[in-house]
């Protein structure tokens, strides 16, 4: 294939950014705007050894799935990259992703999959979800200052103040804020020159309440006439708050470090289900409530929560899904990263009278290790222990000393929400590899007319069927150094790393305590018995044997 070869492809897949793709001979095209189904004519733009981009010509059979999108500016947008598409086939398209990763990156057998996997939850209304938008501002060629949406993979932007994914509210602001920049002579910020005032609208509904957050992003510390822009909003129904953020810096980061209150109140007010939230410009929260009840109501079924459990709830943001679980569980512990969420955890809690849930602000992959450690050290080395353990990463996913000590804790599940099912299968992998076994998978349509989709996944401890017979013998060491001075004690976190460094071997909490209980040194009651009785796997002799050395080596026998 060489770069302005004209081509005819069938459609078979869509690629991460919504790309068509299709194959010729074996070579790979990915071609915007192609859907599933469709057999198009392309021009190669830019061809690679094995695979190329391609621009969509003409459209010589369309897929049966294609239809006429409800935005004028979905192709030109690079918001909906797959509205062309009918929706019970973006459903299809969806789960068919979670699964292809899972079984692709995750190595989950197909039978397994087929028997955890449950319908994915979609929308009756595939249209105007969204409780938040972002619009840029820009100029156009007369110098009129525009917004709307950036074009696909560019920062320009397509004008338009009426997104078929935003709520109705959306357009009379953007255009009451058009028409006073206009009038005062208000600048766009331009990102080349780092000139203009205004750079970003924030805009917040919430769908309970009806209530109306408008925050201005701006280039500088003040907004000349605020007042009559302030006058114009309020006139709006629902209007609650309006703020303003400062941003000076050169950066494709939207919010700045910090907001102030213009009018109003620095927050609105939401719910999902009967739990309230206040949701301030910088709280995290989901963009789609409808579907937001569902995925919280799924991940809450998944814990199965009976009244007396511990739950950590890890990248908690405002403790949407903690104070979701914390009506059913007997103590809920929140992490997040940002302390105006925490502090916005907080408030949610005592708005809505809920008193056994506490938050704590760091990375998850800190806070949950440190915790754990400092737990260790203050028991004697017993280990710190959840019933369930709630995650809910950023796109990234979780990072590795966070999953080591997930399973290090040996929640009886861990339920897994993410956004980014490549990252999922990844992690799902490792706790997999440390004693855990699928056992739901559902994906959840939390934005439609776009590739991402979120899925929420229950993993549960692994179970031994058959009934394994402990034979218990008396063990003498055979270094006797330990008779000549004081024992020494090291946490199941130093006893992993040591025999991982020294030996290349993985051993599990559970392994060191069985080992444990043969030196003499701990007594568990059940820790020999999984979830329903069901008996778990004895410490392989290999790795017995490395764990006594490392019980050796720190003096601990």
């Amino acid at each position: 294939m060489q770069k302005n070869d004209i081509v005819t492809a069938e459609i078979e897949d869509i690629g991460v950014n919504g790309e068509g793709i299709g194959k010729i001979d074996g070579y790979t095209l990915f071609i915007k705007d192609a859907v599933i189904g469709d057999v198009v004519e392309a021009k190669i733009m830019k061809a690679k050894k094995s695979y190329g981009y391609a621009r969509l010509m003409k459209i010589l059979r369309p897929s049966p799935d294609r239809v006429s999108p409800k935005c004028p500016y979905a192709r030109k947008c690079g918001g909906c990259q797959i509205q062309e598409m009918e929706y019970g086939k973006q459903l299809e398209f969806k789960a068919g992703k979670v699964r292809g990763n899972l079984e692709r990156i995750g190595g989950f057998p197909g039978d397994l999959l087929d028997r955890v996997t449950e319908p994915v939850i979609g929308m009756e209304t595939p249209f105007g979800y969204r409780n938040k938008a972002q619009f840029p501002f820009g100029t156009d060629r007369d110098g009129e200052p525009v917004t709307g949406f950036y074009a696909g993979r560019t920062h320009d932007i397509i004008a338009n103040t009426d997104c078929a994914l935003g709520v109705p509210v959306n357009r009379e602001i953007l255009e009451i804020i058009l028409a006073f920049m206009k009038e005062y002579g208000i600048r766009s910020y331009d990102e080349k020159t780092g000139k203009g005032l205004l750079r970003h609208v924030l805009i917040r509904y919430g769908f309970a309440t009806k209530e109306i957050m408008v925050c201005l992003i701006v280039n500088g510390s003040r907004i000349p006439h605020a007042d009559e822009l302030i006058r114009r909003l309020r006139l709006i129904e629902g209007m609650t708050s309006i703020a303003m953020s400062p941003n000076t810096r050169q950066t494709n980061v939207i919010m700045g470090d910090s907001y102030q209150v213009l009018w109003g109140q620095g927050f609105i007010t939401d719910c999902i289900g009967d739990v309230r939230y206040q949701i301030s410009p910088l709280s995290f929260y989901q963009v789609n409530p409808v579907q937001t009840e569902r995925l919280y109501g799924t991940a809450l079924e998944y814990a199965d929560l009976k009244g007396g459990e511990t739950v950590w709830d890890l990248y908690c943001g405002i403790g949407t899904i903690s104070l979701f679980l914390a009506r059913k569980a007997g103590k809920v512990y929140g992490v997040e990263i940002i302390p105006q969420a925490i502090e916005d955890a907080k408030r949610n809690a005592e708005i809505n009278g809920i008193e056994n849930a506490e938050f704590f602000v760091g990375k998850a992959e800190q806070v949950l290790p440190e915790y754990y450690e400092a737990y260790a050290r203050e028991h004697g080395g017993e280990t710190a222990h959840a019933d369930v353990i709630v995650v809910d990463p950023p796109r990234k996913g979780c990072d590795e000393a966070l999953l080591r000590t997930i399973a290090d804790m040996g929640p009886d599940k861990v339920v897994y929400v993410s956004c980014d099912s490549q990252t999922l299968a990844r992690d799902l992998k490792y706790l997999c590899g440390e004693g855990y076994e699928l056992k739901k998978v559902r994906p959840v349509d939390m934005f439609p007319e776009t590739v991402h989709v979120e899925t929420v996944v229950l993993l549960g401890r692994k179970k031994v069927d058959e009934e394994i017979v402990y034979a218990y013998e008396d063990y003498e060491p055979k270094d006797s150094e330990y008779l000549n001075g004081t024992k020494g004690s090291a946490t199941y976190r130093e006893i992993k790393e040591w025999v991982k460094s020294q030996h290349g071997l993985s051993v599990s909490s559970l392994y060191i305590a069985q080992v444990k209980e043969k030196c003499g040194l701990e007594k568990r009651e059940n820790f020999n018995l999984g979830e329903d009785g069901h008996r778990v796997p004895t410490c392989p002799p290999e790795k017995e044997e490395a764990i006594l050395a490392a019980f050796r080596h720190f003096n601990m026998i």
